[in-house]
């Protein structure tokens, strides 16, 4: 009983080794960022992930806007930031569709460049401005390799949750540790894609500011009963506002 002991011992400290070596080799650092990220899929595997992701995220908020003209509007903005920020030197299909949930209040970004917000968000905004920030912030997120790089943490802390739970049955504290870093790294990536969505806007000649006003629009529709910051993977709309504040006096906005 002992030496079955000893050897799941050896078994569960063998995985995780394999999980920091698997870590390790992986890490790489975004050439568009600087920062250094757990990455394991390839910019090819993101792209197809997020075409292949597309239509079902798009059915899941009622289908694309039947409107063509602000179909194109949208486009308009989006290839504006695009063309004329660092996103134009990156091997990402960007796509923007306009989707026509009346009701929910969001816009995301898929692995790859396929970027969402639907018309409920749309419909709210004020300006031109506002809508460049809601879409450079997207992008920021792609050309962050955000997703990639949960997928790739999810990865790790699965490997070891599965190390820890042969070893010492203790993969369930393992694997709550993992959803903690995951929670705050998601924070981080918000404000990193506020950040660049900053630059882009300043890039593409719009104004920065108007991204306090999506953010107020954020902060009026989550209303009084809204999730605490530390229980949400989003910062909270006031410290996203201090954020982008200090981004556009670091370029000069």
């Amino acid at each position: 009983m002992r030496g079955s002991w000893k050897i799941r011992i050896f078994i569960g400290l063998a995985i995780v080794a394999f999980a920091f070596f698997k870590k390790c080799s992986n890490t790489e650092e975004n050439p568009y960022t600087g920062k250094s990220q757990l990455i394991s899929l390839t910019t090819e595997e993101e792209i197809a992930i997020g075409l292949q992701s597309a239509p079902q995220m798009a059915q899941e908020y009622g289908g694309l806007y039947q409107d063509a003209e602000a179909q194109a509007y949208v486009d308009m903005v989006g290839a504006k930031l695009v063309n004329n920020s660092i996103a134009k030197q990156t091997p990402y299909q960007y796509d923007f569709h306009l989707l026509a949930d009346p009701n929910t209040i969001n816009a995301f970004a898929l692995p790859g460049g396929q970027i969402f917000i639907t018309y409920a968000l749309y419909s709210k905004l004020q300006n031109e401005d506002q809508l460049a920030g809601v879409l450079g912030h997207e992008v920021g997120h792609v050309l962050g390799r955000h997703s990639a790089e949960r997928i790739a943490n999810t990865e790790f802390w699965q490997t070891i949750s599965q190390g820890a739970s042969v070893g010492a049955d203790a993969g369930g504290l393992v694997s709550g540790i993992g959803q903690n870093v995951l929670l705050g790294n998601g924070r981080g990536d918000e404000l990193e894609s506020d950040d660049l969505g900053v630059r882009f806007m300043l890039k593409a000649g719009y104004n920065p500011r108007e991204m306090i006003g999506v953010m107020q629009i954020l902060k009026d529709a989550a209303g009084p009963s809204r999730v605490p910051e530390f229980q949400s993977t989003h910062p909270d709309p006031d410290n996203r506002i201090e954020n982008i504040e200090a981004s556009i006096r670091k370029y000069g906005g």
